[in-house]
């Protein structure tokens, strides 16, 4: 249901508060280079440091930018499922196409908690929802045999992998077959993700270069790999440089000096370093991007 190119936009601020009108014009920058599908309020989008009205309001703002050209996946997780749940069905009221799910965190469920979770947040909300493991992050990985018994359960359509390890997505490929969407949720492991039968990518670097991005995922379904590959390639570095330090923190900071959005992110996030800034400016010299 959902594939291609989807960005994980970063929620813009100003002085301490959501900048709306960047943020409008951030998804105007996305759809004009052929980004397939918008994630507000996801790690990218800095979800954890938002209020719940905040929250809700990202996930209304893209929506109404967006008007349906392309789908909006609401980041929607929580460590609480009671608290999914209403995220969820919120994102549902404000018209978002689907949403996204990352696993508990801090908790540290079990594969039976996860599994208990996930179906209970799918049984009561009918929206699309996409999975999203990303163990670095919250502290537990959902293994390959979880993803694939919810899999079965209805309104689950896919899952955003960033587990890093390309064994981990090929049984989960292998385990499920064509039940769920698998998208990559690391920009430098795309290509190879795809090549083993994913779907595209939910990703970062396309915030500050949705054609490639969108060019890499289409030249593969195209079926031209070496196109593909090139792409992969050119895009290793400046997506090795948006973790630089922790994310969203390096494509905020290239959105500012691109002139996209201010580089404001809230605490317990810090500026980059100076020295950090200094090499990632490095590197968008090399693209091009300033």
């Amino acid at each position: 249901m959902f594939k291609g190119s989807i960005v994980a936009i970063v929620t813009p601020f100003k002085n301490g508060e959501i900048d709306e009108e960047t943020l409008r014009g951030l998804v105007e920058f996305q759809i004009e280079n052929g980004t397939d599908g918008i994630v507000p309020c996801g790690t990218t989008g800095e979800a954890s440091t938002l209020d719940y009205d905040e929250h809700d309001r990202v996930i209304e703002i893209v929506v109404q930018q967006a008007k349906k050209r392309v789908p909006v996946i609401a980041g929607t997780g929580s460590n609480s499922t009671k608290e999914a749940i209403e995220i969820t069905e919120h994102a549902k009221r404000v018209g978002a196409d689907g949403a996204l799910l990352v696993t508990p965190y801090y908790n540290k469920p079990t594969q039976e908690g996860l599994y208990r979770h996930y179906k209970t947040v799918a049984e009561a909300v009918a929206l699309p929802q996409v999975l999203y493991n990303v163990p670095g992050r919250t502290g537990v990985n959902m293994l390959p045999e979880t993803v694939a018994r919810l899999a079965d359960v209805p309104n689950i359509v896919g899952i955003k992998e960033a587990s890093g390890s390309l064994q981990q997505v090929s049984e989960i490929l292998s385990l499920c077959g064509d039940r769920i969407e698998v998208l990559s949720g690391d920009d430098f492991v795309t290509f190879p993700i795809m090549a083993c039968g994913g779907g595209g990518v939910i990703s970062v670097t396309a915030n500050i270069m949705p054609k490639e991005v969108a060019g890499l995922v289409d030249a593969f379904n195209a079926g031209d790999l070496e196109e593909a590959r090139r792409l992969h390639l050119k895009l290793l570095r400046i997506s090795n440089a948006m973790f630089i330090e922790t994310n969203p923190t390096p494509v905020k900071t290239a959105l500012g000096l691109m002139g996209k959005c201010d580089d404001e992110v809230r605490l317990p996030l810090a500026p980059m370093s100076e020295a950090n800034t200094a090499k990632l400016a490095a590197v968008m010299r090399e693209y091009g991007l300033i």
